[in-house]
């Protein structure tokens, strides 16, 4: 392969979530393509969804980041294989949320942002999409794929650092009905998108019932299935 497997695609697969050796050299493979780029030098951003290459190839999703019911920045569009999202790097290569600007943010925004970090990386896998939690916080996550069949109450799966958890099952996916008749208060119903939010919980165990509550937050939005 081009680059290195996502640590987690090593380990055991019968477990939701899975737990990483953070000494995996795969680990911060990609800030370690970042560096030896030849269009990159260190400190510096690279957008990978706007390069030459990445256009000829088609994207597997897109990124939104909010923060509350604001959208900041454009949609990023994903076309590697994995995508690293992260507060600030200085050697980074992927949605950088730190260079996201937004005037008069809460205080609450800005304590939620200082704890993304290292945020989580992305990966499309054949079994479906994984996200892998490199924060020192816990993320949040809640999919079609991760929901109770006919349960009418949202689960959103809490995943520590160090962690990795299937946000999306591509064959579950597809055995899923639609659920278009389904009352969702927070908002219209995707069945291909993937909420994730940073530090704060939200649903009928937090005090925050709507995603749009969280104060830093990323909707992944998959074009596989659409």
């Amino acid at each position: 392969p081009e680059s290195p497997p996502p640590p987690y695609s090593r380990l055991s697969p019968n477990d939701e979530q899975k737990p990483l050796d953070l000494s995996d050299s795969t680990l911060s493979y990609t800030e370690t393509e970042a560096t030896n780029s030849p269009n990159v030098t260190p400190g510096e951003f690279s957008d990978a969804s706007t390069s030459p290459d990445a256009v000829k190839r088609s994207h597997w999703c897109n990124v939104a980041y909010w923060e509350h019911r604001t959208r900041v920045g454009r949609l990023y569009t994903v076309y590697e294989q994995s995508v690293s999202i992260f507060y600030d790097l200085p050697q980074g290569n992927g949605f950088c949320l730190g260079q996201l600007n937004l005037e008069n943010r809460s205080e609450t925004v800005r304590r939620t942002r200082s704890k993304i970090g290292y945020g989580i990386l992305l990966s499309k896998e054949p079994d479906g999409v994984w996200a892998y939690n490199r924060s020192e916080h816990p993320i949040f996550v809640n999919s079609p794929t991760l929901d109770i069949p006919n349960c009418r109450t949202l689960i959103v799966r809490k995943v520590m650092p160090g962690y990795s958890i299937k946000v999306f099952d591509y064959e579950k996916s597809c055995l899923l009905q639609h659920t278009a008749e389904l009352d969702y208060a927070d908002g219209p119903y995707d069945p291909n998108s993937v909420r994730i939010s940073f530090a704060k919980g939200w649903g009928p165990c937090y005090s925050r019932q709507f995603i749009t509550s969280c104060p830093c937050w990323l909707e992944i939005l998959l074009s596989n299935n659409r």
